[in-house]
């Protein structure tokens, strides 16, 4: 007698094999990069979906500001020119310290530091996953986004493009455990190691001995060591320095420059020696 329903593999053995095939994938992916092709389409099919995710929230930012006072313009502006005119006579200060520098160069034969180029981004959806801190940025590869590279915001370094699609990037903040960053002080040039602890406020310096000279308050910049990030980019100040001898270092903690929680547009940077090349958009007439 035959049975109505043929009994097929137990959900125990389902289980094992979709966990070898797993496993086999993550291999093959960290080996070979073979799945770089399928996040890069899957990365294409979401961006509709991020963008009429944030529609709602660009209409409402559009109505307020069509609403403001004459006279809330009318202080801002002034504000703005106020500004402008601070940062004009910055500006010459700076250009004439670029050209003492590029002057002495020349008489060192030193190298001359080309500027990088760069290429603002917006912020347009923050990752929901409870381990990681990530945003996502409404450039891609059409725009010569590629992974890897430094992102900045108004005030310092914010992390680097972790995934690329055609129309947006997924950025890994500075704060995500998994994320380090090599640092040194603008104080005494003290190098040092920064990792993510998971709180979007809050570095820890690693294997920073007990001898350290290093203060709180210190102003952290990148050191330009490891290729990603650029020299001299402020990054975070240090805000405490426990030295517990029953410790083999001394525990250093250090708070971002930026404001990660609070990001809205940001800078993307390449170096003088990237093949990707930033394409920028074509403006349009009228």
């Amino acid at each position: 007698m035959k049975t109505l329903f043929v009994r097929g593999p137990s959900l125990l053995s389902r289980l094992v094999l979709a966990l070898a095939c797993s496993f086999l994938l993550i291999f093959i992916d960290h080996r070979l990069q073979a799945m770089q092709p399928v996040r890069l389409f899957l990365n294409s099919l979401v961006t509709p979906v991020q963008y009429l995710a944030i529609l709602p929230e660009q209409i409402l930012d559009n109505f307020s500001e069509s609403v403001k006072s004459q006279e809330a313009l009318s202080e801002e502006n002034a504000q703005l020119k106020q500004q402008l005119l601070e940062l004009q006579g910055q500006l010459q200060q700076f250009q004439f310290i670029s050209n003492e520098n590029k002057r002495l160069r020349e008489l060192l034969g030193s190298e001359q530091r080309i500027p990088n180029r760069r290429m603002v981004a917006e912020v347009i959806a923050v990752a929901s996953e409870p381990f990681s801190q990530q945003l996502v940025i409404n450039k891609g590869t059409l725009n010569g986004v590629y992974e890897g590279q430094a992102v900045l915001d108004d005030q310092g370094i914010i992390g680097q493009v972790q995934d690329v699609g055609s129309n947006t990037a997924r950025v890994l903040l500075i704060s995500d455990q998994s994320h380090a960053i090599p640092l040194r002080s603008e104080r005494n040039d003290t190098r040092v190691l920064a990792q993510g602890t998971g709180d979007i406020g809050r570095l820890q310096l690693m294997f920073v001995p007990h001898s350290t000279t290093l203060k709180e308050g210190d102003l952290l910049v990148s050191s330009g060591l490891g290729g990603v990030y650029p020299e001299g980019y402020p990054v975070a100040t240090i805000s405490e320095i426990v030295q517990d001898e029953s410790l083999p270092f001394a525990q250093v903690q250090a708070d971002p420059i930026s404001p990660l929680d609070r990001v809205r547009n940001v800078l993307l940077l390449w170096r003088s020696n990237d093949q990707q090349q930033p394409i920028y958009e074509e403006p349009s007439d009228g």
